[in-house]
């Protein structure tokens, strides 16, 4: 007993623990031996249900690959622990431990380990830190190790800085540099831009050769004769640091709709990024296509154009790129794609119907409303126009409807599926005037009912893509006033989220597979199952903390800023919803290339050993979401059945 707690006296997070409690549980521990070369356990066999923690000697943890080979992963010297991710479970050991030296560990049983997680918060954050450790590491191995078939044949440029690419020295100017010289740079260089620097030597702007010609020859402005290179230049010019890589010139390109970035190191104007540079660093054209997007004059040429998305997503995979940052890229692409589409139809409309009788709000909803969208599924979109005139109502509500309707089938002809629940502008349910969508709006919080929480859902994640963004932000200050005055609708949402979450695993930590038959027999809806549970929990804290930012990542983060989560119960979410993003799309892409629908379905026995271990983790985060939940509307949730 003695020996018992002076282990868990010198080793974390035990050390914390008071004589009192030490000496309680030390005679429920015990100390076991094992000699050089045994086995304290083996991979593929049960959980122990035990801690174990090394008191003298050497442990190596091995792991054995499909081909029998055994391969040391790690050590674990006095005052480690090991079998940590399996002790409250009945699963088998994902690796095995073996002594390798004379070993003597202390045990302790999964009845006291358990009692001492839900006593003492310090143990329970020291191993739910561990865990958060375990599941980020495997995650980075699985990326690191995957290189599968369906995403071969890409040069890896994803690595590749900005440095690598930029043009250097740069072509400068001053802000008093006259519009004619500028011009003659321009000539005598064989450039098509010039960065426009202030005193200091710091980017103020850039003057490109379109821009000289789109506005010296522009009708409605009378230039004057001494027209510097500030009166024409494009200010605030993007700016990317010399580190960055390939992919986050892309989503700066992509967001901002430009041809050329500014390359600073330590705010020092270095280099030049232009469309060309990235074109030539690509070397063929499937990675970089974004630039054909809006010089595209027709809908046929953005049909051939939208092929390209796929095979890009697939690039970005095999360049192992972060999940968020996929999401930052696919979305910025999907974004200008549709901005684009937009254009063409309103320009077929105006022909046709005349000028619009007021502006205009193109919103996205679901996954392209949180930018998570990857695989192109169906459309979620609605339209938000400024409230007429008197008596103009009828004529702008047909006008709307039509575009809506135009735009909506020139997406569904480029890739885009219409929404079979119609949601979609042509739907007049989601085509109003801002004062029809408030109204709207509060009823659907009022009345509460199943059908009025779905659409809420699916509102609740809009944001603004094209067009007149001040009517998304005044319909979002509407949701926020609404809330406040209904509080009972935040609740229902809540309770809405609490009895839809169904954890998919078993009381051992076994997955649980709601279709025992049929074509996914055995499987897991990643996104129903357990993506959704993350986004409806984090939608229902946002909103609750007046959050109008919609990415599922974005809101956590915000959430922590706002004392609404704490830190490191957000870094588990966050690590989780990652994991589960990369299974989708992952498994997506796989059923892309075998000519299947991409459907969220995986099954979990088809995973490595390595892979189901990490699915496990990210799933039992959904219980966290549950207690963060219960602890942000307390009592009031017992209200409703689970």
């Amino acid at each position: 007993m003695e020996a018992a707690i002076g282990v868990l006296r010198s080793i974390s997070p035990f050390s914390s623990l008071s004589e009192a409690v030490l000496a309680e549980i030390a005679p429920e521990t015990r100390l076991r031996a094992f000699s050089k070369g045994t086995y304290v356990f083996r991979q593929g066999t049960p959980s122990l249900q035990a801690l174990f923690i090394v008191v003298e000697g050497l442990a190596e943890v091995t792991v054995t690959n499909n081909q029998g080979r055994e391969s040391v992963v790690g050590f674990r010297h006095p005052h480690n622990f090991f079998g940590e991710t399996v002790v409250l479970t009945d699963e088998e050991y994902p690796g095995s431990v073996r002594a390798r030296k004379d070993l003597t560990c202390l045990e302790i049983p999964r009845e006291v380990f358990e009692l001492l997680m839900y006593h003492h918060p310090e143990v329970s954050r020291f191993f739910s830190r561990v865990l958060l450790s375990r599941m980020r590491s495997l995650y980075r191995e699985i990326v690191a190790e995957q290189a599968p078939d369906f995403v071969r044949g890409e040069a890896a440029l994803f690595r590749r800085r900005a440095a690598e690419i930029m043009s250097a020295p740069v072509v400068t100017c001053r802000c008093s540099e006259p519009v004619h010289h500028v011009a003659q740079i321009m000539v005598e260089k064989n450039i098509g831009s010039v960065v426009v620097v202030d005193q200091t030597g710091y980017p103020a702007g850039l003057v490109t050769e379109r821009d000289l010609v789109a506005r010296l020859t522009d009708p409605a402005r009378d230039w004057p004769a001494g027209l510097t290179a500030e009166a024409v230049m494009r200010r605030k010019p993007v700016q990317v640091p010399t580190t960055a890589y390939l992919y986050e010139v892309l989503v700066e390109a992509i967001k901002h709709g430009c041809k050329h970035l500014t390359v600073t190191e330590n705010e020092f104007l270095v280099g030049i990024i232009s469309v060309a540079d990235l074109a030539r660093a690509r070397g063929t054209g499937t990675l970089w296509f974004a630039h054909r997007i809006e010089t595209q004059p027709t809908l046929a040429g953005l049909r051939e154009t939208s092929r390209d998305v796929d095979a890009f997503l697939r690039a970005l995979i095999r360049e192992k790129t972060p999940v968020r940052d996929i999401l930052a890229i696919i979305s910025e692409l999907h974004d200008a794609f549709t901005r684009r589409v937009i254009q063409l139809c309103e320009a077929e409309v105006e022909q046709t119907h005349g000028p619009r009788p007021s502006g205009y709000c193109w919103i996205a909803m679901g996954s392209a409303g949180r930018r998570e969208q990857t695989i192109r599924t169906d459309q979620d979109d609605a339209v938000i126009y400024a409230d007429p005139g008197e008596g103009a109502g009828a004529a702008a509500a047909k006008y709307f409807l039509h575009l809506g309707t135009t735009i909506s089938k020139a997406l569904a002809d480029c890739g885009f599926r219409e929404c079979s629940f119609g949601v979609m502008p042509s739907n007049p349910k989601w085509c109003r005037s801002l004062g029809a969508w408030r109204e709207h709006l509060v009823q659907l919080l009022m009345r509460a009912e199943p059908e009025d929480i779905r659409r809420l859902t699916i509102l609740l994640d809009f944001r603004p893509v094209y067009g007149d963004v001040d009517l998304a932000r005044n319909l979002w200050q509407t949701a926020f006033a609404a809330f406040e005055q209904l509080p009972g609708a935040v609740l229902d949402l809540a309770a809405d989220c609490r009895m839809q979450m169904r954890v998919p695993l078993n009381l051992f930590g076994g997955f649980v597979t709601a279709e025992k038959s049929g074509p996914h027999k055995n499987e897991i809806n990643l996104k129903a199952a357990a993506c959704l549970h993350i986004v409806n929990c984090t939608r229902v804290l946002a909103l609750k903390h007046r959050i109008s930012a919609t990415p599922t990542l974005e809101r956590l983060a915000l959430l922590v800023e706002h004392g609404a989560i704490p830190p490191d119960e957000a870094e588990f979410i966050e690590a989780a919803y990652e994991t589960l993003l990369m299974f989708r799309i992952r498994e997506n892409l796989k059923k892309l290339e075998h000519g299947e629908e991409p459907d969220n379905y995986v099954n979990p026995q088809a995973l490595s050993k390595r892979e189901q271990e990490v699915l496990r983790g990210a799933l039992s985060v959904i219980t966290r979401i549950q207690n963060l939940i219960a602890g942000q509307f307390g009592e009031s949730l017992r209200l409703y059945p689970t």
